[in-house]
């Protein structure tokens, strides 16, 4: 499983979201390109510990759908997403390219930081878990958009 802590990783994300535009067209849900941008900045808050969204422990989540957020099989389409990261509200897609492109490289200037917080919904990740989660998660997402 790819790493977002790895080099080429992180560059390859990059690449990714550059080739994302306002009117690119998503391939399933209903976030428009800015929403998808926005919602994507949720995990990594979360792993910076700039915002926990409420969520709390759920064991239900730890034993039957945590190993998913990391390992190498793809999430699906139309996977359905934690109320508290929805997103429904229009936002302004440069804002938001430019904060999530701040908050990649925050976690990418991190990238020999050993030791992570718990997840406030899914418990402890290794390193190696967190970055695997978040480049899935960042690549379910582009490929929503055919990126």
């Amino acid at each position: 499983m790819k790493n977002l802590f790895e080099e080429k990783v992180y560059v390859e994300i990059r690449e990714r979201l550059a080739q994302l535009s306002p009117e690119s067209n998503r391939q399933w849900g209903k976030m428009s390109p800015a929403q998808m941008l926005h919602h994507c900045q949720a995990p990594l808050n979360i792993m910076l510990e700039k915002n926990d969204y409420g969520l709390k422990p759920n064991w239900l989540a730890k034993v039957v759908f945590k190993k998913a957020l990391y390992n190498d099989k793809p999430w699906r389409k139309n996977l359905p997403t934690a109320k508290a990261m929805k997103e429904t509200t229009e936002r302004d897609f440069t804002t938001e390219m430019k904060q999530l492109e701040s908050l990649l490289e925050e976690v990418h200037n991190h990238r020999n930081r050993d030791e992570w917080p718990e997840h406030p919904g899914f418990g402890h990740f290794t390193k190696a878990q967190y970055g695997q989660m978040q480049y899935k998660h960042l690549d379910h997402h582009l490929r929503q958009f055919g990126l």
